[in-house]
């Protein structure tokens, strides 16, 4: 590589990681996740997202792997056509050939985090009362009470 007064080349100054992404289409990748809703539209971006993308040397012809909640694999699958014409439209070539759908099944793992039993309620609670301000103690004793209505 060839350098001027000293100066690094750009390709030179990447790191080696980097470099590798690069070759592999990886701005390719991070431009359709960050304009991801944008390029399918609000209905089909709540129900998948890009996992990764698989191309030749060329950038051309890729398969785009694509993580679908449990139940709309069939609205995404109706609607790949339209996935791929989209994202090789904002990339101006076939960056994309096909699509492969991978199930996940929802995010139900966040709602028995907060699953109190009656004795860690019990024990909130307690600590609610040792409090000296009355306005804060009403406040968090609805809060409480709220959420052991709910659940």
């Amino acid at each position: 590589m060839y350098s001027i007064q000293g100066l690094k080349t750009v390709s030179n100054s990447l790191p080696k990681g980097l470099k590798k992404i690069f070759k592999k289409g990886g701005h390719n990748y991070n431009s359709i996740i960050e304009n991801w809703s944008n390029l399918v539209g609000k209905k089909i971006s709540d129900v998948c997202y890009p996992k990764s993308i698989k191309t030749n040397r060329e950038l051309k012809d890729g398969l785009l792997i694509l993580n679908v909640f449990h139940g709309d694999q069939l609205f995404v699958e109706y609607n790949k056509n339209e996935i791929i014409d989209k994202i090789n439209v904002f990339f101006g070539y076939q960056f994309i050939k096909d699509i492969k759908l991978l199930l996940i099944k929802e995010k139900i793992d966040k709602i028995n985090k907060y699953n109190f039993s009656k004795e860690e309620k019990n024990k909130l609670q307690k600590k609610v009362d040792k409090i000296n301000n009355e306005n804060l103690k009403k406040n968090l004793t609805n809060l409480i009470d709220v959420f052991n209505k709910k659940k």
